[in-house]
């Protein structure tokens, strides 16, 4: 006979503001098997957690109900104390009174009616329930890092750290990411270059990590703990254990009109190339799809003048199977696409550029020198308007993004400030909707380009820019002063919106992670656990879970790393009880369940059946891995002879809960 115990939470008034928790209660005690009904203002408190802990004891419950807030917030916490009173984890269930009633509703007659509809559906589904026992799983101690930006590196250094292996993989030639792209941060100032180059020497001289640049991950499965990835190492048809980085194949290499992407196509790159001074690994790359030997069989240089016999122009693709404990995503981020923003003349006129566009013109290694110049015609700006929030905050469906990208006003702030400063002569505008610097000395930072600078920033979008001879004609608001501006620019500066990778999305699918409108990761908690995803064994790092600039970023790796540091530690893994079973009666082995599942846990084998004539037939059946199965449920919902069901959430406990919900 079924003894179970309702405990109802207020939550302060978050529960209590809009359901009668006294009436819940109550009423909660007419059901069959419930022997025990209370209500308390914080039962996720340690003196609630008693009050559970003593009626468990008192009135030997089989079974708890609590009535609260999401089981993503406290399951655990109530299914640990019922644990310490002696009854089966298993055995509680919660009802979520406040997500889904007290917040979604005013009047607490209509709320109080769904809370006790709700809390008799968890009543009807526990006194259903069987205890459970988990089962355990090893760990593999090695992490994979995906994305080789400053996030994956500063996650791969602290793991790695810690004494654990780990595997960065990279889809450039060389780790670095954006920041390598860079002039000067904020609010220092500081060389980008010099404090970025020693933690890529760092990556590269330790024990404890393998680069694996070039390459791209293109399988994952397995689950937490126990992932098998496929990573497909790209033919760079140079060997990466001969190749000296000497550059002397990138010298004399006769194809020289490729567009140098690490410029942004500012300038020109050879056919064979390392992207950049500090790159690492310091190898060289043949594109193939400009390498004249590899599309014609014509030329051979670099083959010629490689002293270390390193060039390989028969290498292919390779492909490398690993298995690792824990994944970490670091996928990064890239501006938008400026074609849809024909009202800038971006598209127009070399003399319209973007925010990165302007980094490396600044950057002593960019296609200029350092020199600010403008990509026309060679000559020094001497008036250059900043264009701030292109493509972020934008409404207007299918040109830019509705979210702020965080970073664009601050970093307008460096580059204005720099070009002041550099160029004392240089009249400096900035168009703005609002200024928002929320990190640390973020503020004085953008107050000293104003007040030290000289730099004029001016509340008003600008409406169109067009080129007229050698000038770039910008038609803009002054919303303070109100009245229109006309600005014969020589140089404009887009700030544009920055989004995630396009590899992004895809490799959620692989990991079975969680997304947002906007392909950014979504983390598991906003706040309580902003650094992983729903998808157990898998982490977040940088901007591949929101826009965010470096030291957030480098903050939000060596938790990340904290996270997997600590799963990998343990030795084994308790397992979700909670998983598929088949029943093997009813199974006619049509393979639907297995082509569904997400984490290969179904298999089939050969049963033999007794029949009632007493001869003996052989079924197909499916079979799960416990071990493997992580409980998704996407089986017993595709199976059509019903042979699939999940424990502790089986047919019947959901049809009981409908049919309470029902009565």
């Amino acid at each position: 006979m079924q003894r179970i115990g309702v405990f109802v939470c207020w939550c302060g008034t978050n529960i209590a503001g809009t359901v009668d928790v006294h009436a819940v209660a109550e009423a909660l005690k007419l059901e069959p098997g419930v022997v025990f009904s209370t209500d308390y203002q914080y039962m996720c408190s340690q003196a609630g957690q008693q009050i559970i802990s003593d009626a468990i004891t008192e009135h030997k419950l089989t079974g708890i109900v609590v009535c609260s807030c999401s089981p993503r917030m406290h399951e655990a916490t109530f299914r640990k104390t019922a644990e310490k009173a002696g009854l089966n984890p298993y055995m509680v269930e919660i009802a979520n009174i406040r997500e889904q009633c007290s917040w979604v509703h005013k009047e607490m007659p209509i709320g109080t009616e769904k809370a006790i509809m709700l809390a008799k559906a968890a009543v009807a589904k526990v006194s259903l329930n069987a205890p459970l026992i988990p089962g355990e799983s090893p760990v593999t101690k090695r992490a994979l890092v995906i994305g080789g930006g400053i996030a994956g590196i500063q996650t791969a250094l602290d793991i790695a750290d810690a004494g654990f292996p780990v595997d960065l993989v990279e889809t450039k030639p060389t780790i670095g990411g954006k920041m390598a792209q860079l002039d000067k941060t904020f609010p220092t100032l500081d060389c980008a270059a010099c404090i970025l180059t020693p933690k890529m020497v760092d990556v590269a001289q330790h024990e404890n990590i393998r680069i694996f640049s070039y390459s791209e991950v293109v399988e994952v499965g397995g689950f937490v703990g126990n992932f098998n990835v496929k990573i497909k190492k790209k033919a760079r048809y140079v060997r990466e254990e001969l190749c000296t980085g000497c550059g002397l194949c990138t010298e004399k290499c006769p194809q020289k009109k490729v567009a140098n992407e690490f410029n942004l196509g500012m300038d020109n790159r050879r056919a064979i190339y390392i992207p950049f001074a500090q790159a690492v690994p310091k190898v060289a790359t043949i594109d193939a799809a400009h390498c004249t030997m590899l599309k014609s069989g014509k030329c051979g240089v670099c083959s010629k003048v490689c002293t270390a016999g390193a060039i390989d122009y028969k290498q292919q693709d390779e492909y490398i199977e690993e298995t690792y404990g824990a994944i970490v995503a670091a996928t990064g981020f890239n501006p938008i696409d400026m074609g849809a923003f024909d009202e800038y003349a971006y598209s127009k006129s070399p003399d319209v550029i973007t925010s990165l566009e302007f980094e490396r013109l600044t950057n002593a290694a960019g296609p200029t020198g350092g020199k600010l110049l403008r990509p026309s015609d060679g000559k020094h700006p001497q008036k250059i308007v900043f264009v701030q929030c292109v493509g972020s905050r934008c409404s207007e469906a299918g040109k830019g993004k509705e979210y702020c990208s965080k970073i664009c006003c601050m970093y307008t702030a460096k580059h204005a400030m720099l070009t002041r400063d550099k160029y004392p002569d240089t009249d400096v505008y900035v168009f703005y909707i609002d200024v928002r610097t929320p990190g640390k000395n973020f503020d004085e930072f953008y107050r000293r380009a104003v007040e030290e600078y000289g730099v004029h920033y001016i509340k008003g979008m600008v409406g169109k820019i067009e080129p007229v001879g050698d000038k770039l004609k910008v038609q803009a608001s002054d919303l303070l002063d109100n009245r229109q501006l006309k600005i014969d620019a020589d140089l404009v500066v887009l700030a544009a919106a920055i989004e995630p990778d396009k590899s992004a999305r895809s490799l959620a699918t692989m990991l079975t992670a969680s997304m947002d409108t906007n392909d950014f990761f979504t983390e598991a908690h906003p706040k309580l656990r902003p650094v992983e995803s729903p998808t157990a064994g898998v982490f977040l790092s940088g901007t591949c879970q929101g826009p965010k600039d470096i030291p957030e970023t480098v903050s939000q790796a060596g938790a990340a790393a904290a996270k997997v540091i600590g799963l990998l530690a343990k030795d084994r893994l308790t397992c979700n009880p909670c998983i598929a079973e088949s029943d093997e009666m009813m199974c006619n082995g049509c393979s639907s369940c297995e082509r569904v599942c997400p984490y290969g846990a179904i298999g089939y084998i050969d049963k033999e059946f007794r029949m009632p004539d007493r001869t003996v037939k052989i079924r197909r059946v499916a079979k799960v891995n416990a071990a493997v199965c992580q409980g998704c449920g996407c089986c017993t919902v595709t199976c059509p002879s019903g042979a699939m069901d999940l424990k502790g959430f089986a047919n019947k406990q959901i049809m009981a809960e409908v049919d309470a919900l029902c009565l």
